[in-house]
């Protein structure tokens, strides 16, 4: 009977030794080390810090370095790599195009106004700003907003040919696809806001649809007809061949009674 305790006794003593240095084995196991992880290639690359609205002159608070994968970075970003100045380089120029919080600078969306007001400064070369008269029937309702794209229709008041009965209405699209720079003085919608109603609207035309816009407000009334989006992936200010203001010999609407026909104008 003792020894078959003594050997039970023997058994646990052994096992529990064998337990002992199995897990003194496990603590002491050094874990597999973990895979490298790879470091990509990054550039200082200038940003807004703030969001700049169209025709806002860049601060030094609105703008900062940002890392930025050298892979992504495009070569019109700024970079200071290339340019370690360009930070002092953009303040005081003048946005064309508004900018979101982290977007890159971009020279093609800056100008330098060199003294200049806003609107000389964003007006493309070889166009012209001209303003002309506007009333919430004129103007859409309010619902032109800087930035749309326009026709100009004229409307004016003919003699009778006949002399008979009241004058006749005539009109006729005299400017197509023109951009509306700015509603009175505000060059960019309203925050909130989605329309404006003003009393002048400010137009970009080429020097010849200046001369005509200013023959035009002398003739008759002016008004305005807002573009769809759809219509404006032509940004050309031309005037499309189906667009263009009737000549002299061709066929023009008219309003009489307040019917619509058609009339052929005098060579």
């Amino acid at each position: 009977m003792k020894t078959a305790r003594i050997v039970v006794l023997a058994i646990a003593g052994v096992a529990g030794l064998a337990a002992t240095y199995l897990a003194s084995r496990t603590d002491t196991h050094t874990p597999a080390p973990a895979a490298p992880v790879v470091q990509l290639p990054t550039v200082d690359v200038l940003v807004a810090k703030s969001e700049i609205g169209l025709g806002q002159a860049v601060k030094p608070e609105d703008v900062q370095w940002q890392r930025w994968p050298a892979e992504t970075a495009s070569a019109g970003f700024m970079r200071r790599d290339t340019n370690v100045d360009a930070m002092k380089d953009v303040i005081g120029a003048i946005a064309r195009a508004p900018f979101i919080v982290g977007e890159p600078i971009r020279e093609q969306k800056l100008v330098k106004a060199n003294g200049s007001g806003f609107m000389a400064a964003i007006l493309p070369s070889g166009m012209r700003a001209i303003s002309t008269e506007i009333s919430p029937e004129t103007g859409a309702g309010g619902f032109i907003l800087p930035g749309d794209r326009v026709d100009v229709i004229l409307s004016r008041r003919d003699k009778n040919p006949d002399h008979v009965g009241p004058d006749i209405i005539v009109t006729e699209i005299l400017l197509a696809n023109v951009r509306v720079l700015a509603i009175d003085q505000a060059p960019k919608e309203k925050e909130g806001s989605n329309s404006l109603v003003g009393k002048t609207v400010t137009l970009e035309l080429k020097p010849d649809q200046a001369e005509t816009l200013a023959r035009g407000r002398q003739t008759g009334t002016l008004a305005l007809a807002l573009r769809s989006i759809v219509d404006n992936k032509e940004t050309s200010v031309e005037v499309s061949a189906n667009e263009q203001a009737p000549k002299r010999g061709e066929s023009i609407n008219v309003v009489r009674y307040g019917v619509l026909s058609s009339q052929t104008t005098q060579k």
